[in-house]
């Protein structure tokens, strides 16, 4: 478990550091317009679709980044969203981003148990995180159960993360991947495409795993 002073706080905390007012507003054109086409080799609209077929009118976001998938969406005026992230300014910059829905926001560590009420949503996205949390997949696949505790049954569980093993990795995309985890933006060193689905099979009747590049795309249903 994490707690205050623990490694895993230390590089929970770390993680989310380097996103500060200034970085949050190059972070698009930076993350989603080169790393993810050019080095990850996975387009965004591969991402936008993701949101597409499984977000709903009610639904929680965990490390949210900048809001950039959820304002990609199609919109819903209907739309209630709640953030989660243990990092303010993404907060506040992704709440001011989505203009038409009801937005709240809620600063949290995605592996502790979240404090909101147990199957209060329909939907829960948690995008391009568990490659920035500490451990191996197995360790970091708690806030799976910490999101499904959040949806109603029959709801929707998604999302995308860098993979290093089991997926096709260019040179170049090893070097990047090596350098974000010297920095302790990434901890996925050890992170492998075939304990992410066994760690949604433990969990989820129905899921469909895919990759593009070395970015995997996760969809599930809550039972």
């Amino acid at each position: 478990m994490t707690g205050p002073g623990t490694p895993d706080a230390r590089a929970v905390h770390a993680g989310q550091a380097p996103y500060s007012p200034l970085t949050l507003r190059g972070y698009d054109p930076l993350v989603f317009g080169i790393n993810y086409r050019f080095f990850w080799r996975c387009h965004p609209q591969r991402m936008v679709d993701l949101y597409e077929r499984n977000i709903t009118a009610d639904h929680l976001d965990i490390g949210v980044g900048t809001g950039y998938l959820l304002r990609a969406c199609s919109p819903s005026a209907r739309r209630r969203i709640v953030l989660v992230d243990l990092n303010p300014h993404s907060l506040r910059h992704t709440a001011r981003g989505l203009k038409g829905y009801e937005v709240s926001s809620l600063r949290a560590d995605a592996l502790r148990p979240l404090p909101l009420p147990p199957s209060s949503f329909d939907s829960a996205a948690l995008s391009f995180l568990l490659h920035c949390l500490p451990g191996t997949i197995p360790d970091k696949a708690r806030v799976l159960d910490h999101a499904a505790a959040c949806v109603r049954p029959g709801g929707r569980i998604f999302g995308s993360t860098v993979v290093a093993h089991g997926v096709p990795v260019t040179s170049a995309a090893r070097r990047l991947m090596a350098y974000f985890n010297r920095r302790g933006i990434f901890h996925n060193t050890a992170d492998r495409l075939e304990d992410l689905h066994a760690e949604l099979a433990s969990r989820f009747a129905s899921f469909r795993l895919t990759t593009h590049g070395c970015v995997a795309l996760f969809e599930a249903t809550t039972g």
